[in-house]
């Protein structure tokens, strides 16, 4: 008998609606499940939207702010070591913390963790906008205050950025989270694009104060923009830990997962230049902060035009492939860099370093969502953020060192081996592996 019953149970894929096993009474159409939007769509979502355009200004401001810093240091003293120091205080607590933040947006509430972070950035970009706005001589700006602004703004990225990559999912529909990483990248690139060319430009002609009241404001409109957020709920899964421990744990489970964060870390690691270098790289073709802004602008602009680029290339390459394609990218523009005689080919191979890391990123984030449970994404994003700017004072340090003792060309030189070391192990032999379980 029971086999009977079984045997009339509708399959739940079948399209149709019933009022259960042995029901003889009229069959309705099973509701389609809607079709995943395309990105425009997203865009003018009144979920997704105000989230996106946020984040698309506060990382136009978090450039702005990189930019001036970097310069400003510079122009203070005249170090590229200092310079790095700047981007190992901003990226050091993330490295430290990023995981027990990740533990906290899994269990806790991601948007109001998010609001803290944002508002955290927010004065620390005020406070330094108000020191050098009091300052009657910008030589009177200690070095130490911009290092301890850009720790503040550090602590507030470690607080609110495993939040902002959990809530992902929760702002799209199933099916719609890769075009979503995508999005979300291209806030990314086009902060790149933006910010650094509008935070040397502020700074040149404004002044610093201005370039950082300007980022301050960019994190106060993002703050805003996620206090108004709807946030669609994420099913958890019941008796579920949210141990740090248990985050790092599931990188035994799954290995590909590692190897994931380890190619995000030569993301980060291959776009350290644009930034440490960059200073360097324009005095000897014998600019200032304008063309510092510029040659992070180029990389911005290439990580844009590749968000376009990629669209194209997914038709012919899968995710698996486009990761060390980008990292190649990468490894590429690190090599060319020494042999540019002028500010034109540099702003190219900054373009083309750019490009590679919108194809690596994108591929290595979306290739984690499809295979992180949703119970463990907030610490194993939390962990992606490690790898992506926890890796960045580490670069950042090395090749600063190293452009003072020995040369801007021998830093160049260890970041493109230190890329091309991350390419080989994400091989797409390696990448394609099943998840275990499935």
């Amino acid at each position: 008998m029971s086999s009977a019953v079984e045997a009339e149970e509708p399959d739940p894929d079948d399209g149709l609606r019933t009022a259960g096993p042995g029901y003889d009474g009229p069959v309705e159409p099973r509701p389609a499940r809607p079709r995943p939007r395309n990105s425009f769509a997203l865009v003018v979502d009144g979920v997704y939207g105000p989230f996106f355009a946020g984040k698309l200004l506060a990382n136009c401001g978090i450039w702005v702010q990189n930019i001036a810093s970097a310069s400003l240091i510079y122009q203070l003293t005249r170090s590229v070591f200092l310079v790095g120091l700047v981007s190992f205080f901003q990226f050091t607590p993330q490295l430290v913390f990023a995981p027990l933040s990740g533990a906290m947006a899994d269990r806790g509430n991601p948007r109001r963790q998010l609001v803290v972070g944002r508002f955290i950035c927010f004065v620390g970009a005020t406070l330094l906008a108000g020191w050098v706005w009091a300052t009657n001589e910008l030589g009177d700006v200690p070095a130490w205050l911009v290092m301890a602004t850009a720790m503040i703004a550090g602590v507030g990225f470690t607080i609110g950025g495993p939040a902002m990559q959990a809530m992902l999912p929760s702002l799209v529909r199933e099916g719609e989270v890769g075009r979503a990483v995508a999005l979300d990248n291209l806030t990314f690139s086009v902060g790149r694009a933006v910010g650094p060319a509008a935070g040397g430009v502020l700074a040149a002609t404004a002044g610093y104060e201005v370039a950082f009241g300007v980022a301050a404001a960019t994190h106060f409109v993002f703050l805003l923009a996620v206090v108004w957020l709807r946030v669609r709920p994420v099913a958890r899964t019941e008796g579920a830990s949210f141990s740090v421990r248990d985050g790092v744990r599931y990188l035994r489970t799954d290995p590909v997962v590692a190897v994931l964060i380890l190619g995000v870390a030569a993301v980060g690691v291959g776009a350290d230049p644009a930034i440490t270098l960059a200073p360097a790289l324009s005095a000897s073709l014998g600019g200032g902060p304008e063309l510092v802004g510029l040659f992070a602008s180029a990389f911005g602009v290439g990580a844009f035009v590749a968000f376009f680029v990629q669209a194209v290339l997914h038709r012919y390459l899968d995710h698996p492939h486009l990761a060390p394609l980008g990292l190649v990218l990468l490894m590429a523009s690190s090599v060319a860099l020494p042999f540019t005689g002028d500010a034109v080919a540099a702003l190219i191979a900054f373009g083309v370093g750019g490009a590679g890391m919108t194809l690596a990123l994108t591929a290595f984030t979306t290739l984690l969502y499809d295979r992180v449970p949703r119970e463990f994404i907030g610490r194993i994003m939390a962990l992606w953020l490690v790898g992506f700017v926890g890796s960045r004072p580490l670069a950042a340090a090395l090749s600063g060192g190293l452009a003072d003792l020995a040369s801007v060309d021998a830093a160049l030189g260890m970041t493109a081996v230190m890329v091309l070391v991350g390419a080989w192990f994400c091989r797409p032999s390696v990448l394609r592996r099943p998840v275990p379980g499935r």
